[in-house]
């Protein structure tokens, strides 16, 4: 939680929240919006494929964050530092997840705008979340997550 400048405690807006919103901008600049239609149908059910790895990557991440019994959510101490599994491939997998579903959403709408969201949202959640959680990290697990960190990539 954060706190405001007249001592009220308020509650940071976390990550799937960001999902959402972008995932509204997207829809919402599809049919506002459009510009080129880029992927026709059927073609644009390819985006089923990136919408359901994306799904998978994120749930099996968030699951062996439960397993270890640390938490999921930004901002709070990591009891272990989780480096097996899909976090052997990637730093951040739970965003990647939520990366690959914005591309599934932006294929089957198969027009131009959707896709403008993408790197706006990968930029947002590098900047407020992963960079964030990386110096807590380092903080809390020094050379181990440093080690870590050199052996595999934040994205992929």
């Amino acid at each position: 939680m954060a706190t405001t400048s007249v001592g009220k405690t308020r509650r940071a807006i976390l990550p799937p929240t960001y999902l959402l919103i972008a995932l509204i901008l997207m829809i919402g600049l599809h049919f506002i919006i459009p510009g080129v239609k880029l992927i026709p149908a059927p073609w644009n059910l390819t985006g089923l494929l990136s919408l359901g790895i994306g799904i998978v990557i994120s749930y099996l991440a968030e699951a062996q964050f439960h397993k270890v019994k640390t938490t999921v959510q930004p901002f709070k101490e990591s009891a272990t530092l989780v480096i097996d599994g899909l976090f052997q491939v990637s730093r951040n997998p739970m965003y990647l997840g939520f990366v690959l579903i914005l591309i599934g959403i932006a294929v089957l709408l198969g027009t131009l705008t959707p896709f403008s969201v993408i790197p706006i949202f990968t930029a947002l959640i590098t900047r407020k979340f992963i960079h964030v959680e990386e110096r807590m990290l380092e903080e809390t697990f020094g050379r181990e997550y440093l080690a870590y960190c050199e052996r595999v990539r934040r994205w992929i």
